[in-house]
């Protein structure tokens, strides 16, 4: 069975090792069909501590690594500019 995999936006890293990826979706209402947005926010392992806050990146299914975290950091598309 192939992994799944999400692009997202990395909204925290306040825990070691672990990041916050928002992801988001895009779906028609079914009475207005007005297109709405749904964001579901996952938790990553980030073994080297490379991601900062509004990266760009992959995550992708592995096994429990904790409670909450099934998910695995695999690459950055794009490092957040530093201003």
């Amino acid at each position: 069975m192939a992994k799944k995999e999400r692009i997202g936006t990395v909204v925290s890293t306040a825990c070691p090792k672990t990041i916050v990826v928002a992801t988001e979706r895009l779906y028609p209402h079914k009475r207005y069909n007005k297109i709405l947005t749904q964001t579901k926010r996952y938790k990553a392992h980030d073994e080297d501590i490379s991601c900062s806050n509004n990266d760009i990146v992959i995550i992708e299914e592995c096994r429990p690594v904790s409670r909450h975290k099934t998910w695995k950091l695999k690459k950055i598309i794009k490092k957040a500019t530093q201003e």
